[in-house]
């Protein structure tokens, strides 16, 4: 596959703040993902989730659907019940030539939880939990992967694969066959280096999301019990670039491990103050350099 170029929407339009970039169409978020150089775009609550209606879409602006976003219920229901309710979502990246599948558990997560919820709380599974989840995401796993997709677990502030023992505890419950997402953001901010897990676990690295930090804001909130999405408009998070995480080392650590796929790069930010077009274009700019330094695109 090689690498391919991504981004997601989230910096145009929000999907659990919908007042943010509310009023922008979804011409206007193609139009600037195709004019700044991307090769694909994940989905968002712009999409029309028909297949037959989003195809010649994307077909018109040149693009590709990357994947998008599944919420699982897998801590209260069986892989059996999710596979069936995960069938739409399926057949649309089916439809759509999509090469991954990202999924998040969510039946207990809190990060959507606007005003009451805190950074610096977020659910925890007991040890006796983590078994029947591994194996229900070792079913839903090998599914997907069966479909010809890759099948890629994101770990996510407020939900129970926040941090680095809860990514380790990820690990050890499901084979390698269950891929991740590696979210240099969110790892970041759970306490995990991003390039550990690719030297520690490159056969897991199925997909990759790059968004930057800004670690004074995140530690400012943290101490304040500010929430996730909080964070998000108070500017937590920027584009690849623009923040204080060094991307050389993990660009580097990414060809060393032949890693072949999407880079999809995050602007988790409000539109209003951080024009998505300027960040995600900067976020772009810095990647690609990067790559070509290491000889990795």
């Amino acid at each position: 596959m090689s690498i391919r170029w991504g981004v997601s929407p989230i910096a145009w339009c929000n999907d659990d703040m919908k007042e943010l970039g509310g009023d922008t169409t979804l011409d206007q978020l193609l139009t600037d993902v195709k004019e700044i150089g991307f090769d694909g775009v994940e989905l968002g609550n712009k999409f029309p989730r028909d297949p037959e209606t989003l195809a010649p879409i994307m077909a018109g602006y040149g693009l590709d659907i990357v994947g998008g976003w599944y919420s699982s219920n897998l801590l209260v229901r069986d892989a059996d019940a999710e596979i069936e309710a995960l069938g739409r979502h399926l057949a649309l990246l089916d439809y759509m030539d999509s090469s991954v599948f990202i999924l998040a558990e969510t039946s207990n997560a809190v990060h959507c939880d606007r005003y009451g919820s805190r950074l610096d709380q977020h659910p925890v599974l007991v040890p006796g939990d983590w078994k029947q989840f591994g194996e229900r995401l070792n079913t839903v796993a090998r599914y997907i992967n069966d479909r010809g997709m890759r099948f890629a677990y994101h770990h996510h502030l407020g939900t129970v694969v926040e941090t680095k023992d809860e990514l380790e505890r990820f690990f050890d419950a499901t084979q390698d066959h269950v891929g991740l997402v590696l979210d240099t953001g969110h790892a970041l901010f759970g306490g995990i280096e991003p390039i550990d897990v690719i030297k520690a676990r490159p056969e897991r690295v199925a997909h990759v999301h790059c968004k930057d930090v800004r670690t004074a804001k995140y530690d400012e909130f943290l101490a304040n019990g500010t929430s996730f999405l909080n964070g998000v408009v108070g500017g937590m998070f920027t584009a690849p670039g623009d923040g204080d995480y060094d991307y050389a080392p993990f660009m580097r650590a990414l060809a060393d491990m032949d890693y072949s796929g999407w880079i999809v790069i995050e602007a988790e930010q409000d539109p209003a103050v951080a024009n998505p077009r300027d960040y995600s274009q900067l976020g772009l700019d810095t990647l690609k350099r990067l790559a070509k330094q290491v000889e990795l695109a």
